[in-house]
């Protein structure tokens, strides 16, 4: 394939994915919407009773956005780094940032946990930042930091942020209209004929959204994997060499991962969404040749079961989906 079919098949790729990730954005909201004034009319419920529950749950997450940096900074012992201590780290981030049309570049912090991995947050409160452990220092090289970073400020382009907060808020109105529900057919009012027909219709309905939206999480965390594609292929073009260098940065990651303790591990996924490579995925006891370790991990095929679950892509389909940017 020619340099130009090369760039072709990439932008179609890269508009797949923008297209993927809208369409998934208006199934979940148009499924959401119609299941839930389906339910309030099969009940003879006023929609406005809707709108308690939609502003607790929307005032929840939004609190949860704003101080979400303060327990992030608290949890994986973050603090910024200053200019004098990792010169050519400030000089990257700054470097990513101008090629990313960023109009400034976020803080740079580190986070003292051996764990190799790096996140993107912030709020209105704090700005934008972009964070990388102690251990990805440790574990890879200048290059392939740079293609980390830049997968990073690739989410920050994108809006990741919000974007999530804003699909990952449909399931659990769901829920709470559910668990609403639910409450009220055990417990509502009325005669012991309104309680046997009404509440039992109530009670049913109520569960059947608590396991809907469940399934609507699912969308949460395909939208999740689809943003680290966007992120990847965000890196591809900002980093020097960057699809290829980010696929040693993968590969590192999970083999350094196998060298640290399954427990230790543990105590950092309250916010794994946000890792640039899930914790728990691990290669063990490599020390071979690292460019024929991502041909083999290339070459595994994920379970389903597996992979619908995940907040991250496989490693294998997401290192081949970095060969297009080659």
């Amino acid at each position: 394939m020619s340099d130009r079919e090369s760039t072709v098949a990439a932008r179609v790729s890269l508009l797949k994915l923008r297209l993927s990730m809208i369409g998934v954005w208006a199934l979940v909201t148009a499924l959401a919407t119609l299941i839930l004034v389906a339910v309030l009319t099969a009940l003879g419920i006023p929609f406005f009773g809707l709108y308690g529950i939609l502003g607790f749950v929307v005032f929840f997450h939004i609190f949860q956005w704003l101080i979400g940096p303060y327990i992030i900074n608290a949890v994986y012992r973050v603090r910024e780094v200053g200019r004098e201590e990792y010169p050519w780290l400030h000089e990257t981030v700054e470097k990513l940032s101008r090629r990313s049309g960023m109009n400034k570049p976020p803080k740079l912090m580190i986070a003292e946990i051996d764990i190799p991995n790096a996140f993107a947050y912030g709020s209105p409160l704090t700005g934008n930042m972009v964070a990388v452990t102690r251990g990805l220092l440790r574990n890879l090289d200048q290059e392939e930091v740079e293609a980390v970073v830049g997968h990073e400020i690739g989410h920050l382009k994108h809006r990741d942020v919000i974007v999530m907060m804003m699909i990952s808020i449909i399931p659990a109105i769901i829920y709470y209209v559910g668990y609403t529900l639910y409450i009220s057919g055990w417990f509502g009012g009325g005669t012991s004929r309104e309680r046997g027909n009404g509440g039992a219709l109530a009670l049913l309905l109520g569960l059947g959204l608590m396991v809907l939206s469940f399934i609507f999480n699912l969308f949460v965390f395909y939208m999740s994997r689809l943003r680290e594609y966007y992120a990847d292929a965000h890196s591809s073009r900002v980093a020097s060499n960057g699809a290829r260098n980010l696929q040693r940065a993968l590969v590192r990651i999970m083999v350094a991962s196998g060298r640290i303790s399954r427990r230790t591990r543990e105590k950092y996924e309250q916010f794994k969404a946000f890792f640039i490579s899930d914790p728990e995925v691990e290669i063990k006891a490599y020390r071979g040749d690292i460019d024929k370790l991502i041909e083999e991990v290339k070459n595994q095929k994920p379970s389903i079961f597996e992979e619908i679950f995940s907040t991250h892509p496989h490693p294998s389909k997401r290192l081949r989906f970095l060969d297009q940017f080659i």
